[in-house]
């Protein structure tokens, strides 16, 4: 994979983690305050990581190809 490549797949991956992470955060951070955060991490990671995977960077892939189609 080229280095432009990997800089835009980057980008994508970060544009969903961030908001994603925050939300999940603000919803479930106060009950998941009480588990050891071991199991908080791993809550937080096998939800998230499928959700960015199957549904966030996929979602971000249509509405780039939308606004390059468009341009």
């Amino acid at each position: 994979m080229k280095t432009k490549m990997k800089v835009i797949a980057s980008l994508k991956i970060w544009i969903a983690i961030y908001p994603s992470i925050t939300l999940f955060l603000y919803l479930f951070g106060e009950k998941l305050a009480a588990l050891p955060s071991y199991l908080r991490t791993f809550l937080l990671t096998i939800s998230l990581v499928s959700w960015i995977v199957f549904a966030a960077v996929p979602f971000i892939d249509t509405i780039l190809k939308r606004v390059a189609s468009n341009s």
